[in-house]
């Protein structure tokens, strides 16, 4: 099966910004997919959550991390990955991709992602992988992200595509 991507909406952060969204997504393709490049002005390393419709609600999650020879797993609802900060290495930005399939459909909304936060240290690299559940049945028209403390800084981008199965 062949898929077709277009481009539905991209965003370069040029100041500080608590959250984006991904606002009006049109209902005409059958999967979504954002990627993600973003660093955050707090410290450390922080958790990356999102939302649909503006809804903090109803999400459940199962995830995998990997840092160093430690791998870790938990439920954290809303939970995607985390976003580099102010004391991991300069200018290093943290990246993401997130799959929605069948965002239009009238059950619950699954999705995954694939997560990592780099440093240019051994120690501090975390992959992170997660199944995720939105147990609505509504479209998802909005998409949003905010880091658990601080705000995303200048140049985090973040781009949201229309799949289409031909």
């Amino acid at each position: 099966m062949a898929y077709s991507y277009k481009l539905i909406e991209a965003k370069t952060l040029t100041t500080t910004t608590a959250s984006i969204t991904f606002s009006s997504i049109p209902q005409t393709y059958t999967d979504l997919l954002v990627l993600i490049s973003a660093r955050g002005d707090a410290g450390g390393q922080r958790d990356c959550y999102i939302s649909f419709n503006g809804s903090t609600s109803n999400f459940s999650n199962r995830y995998m991390e990997m840092s160093n020879s430690l791998v870790a797993s938990g439920t954290t609802a809303r939970y995607i990955g985390a976003v580099s900060g102010t004391t991991t290495t300069a200018n290093i930005f943290s990246n993401g991709a997130i799959y929605i399939p069948n965002y239009t459909s009238s059950q619950y909304k699954s999705f995954s992602g694939d997560y990592v936060a780099e440093n240019n240290a051994q120690s501090t690299q975390v992959l992170t992988l997660s199944a995720q559940l939105w147990s609505n049945t509504a479209a998802i028209t909005s998409i949003g992200f905010a880091p658990s403390s601080g705000s995303f800084i200048q140049y985090s981008t973040f781009y949201l595509y229309g799949i289409n199965k031909s």
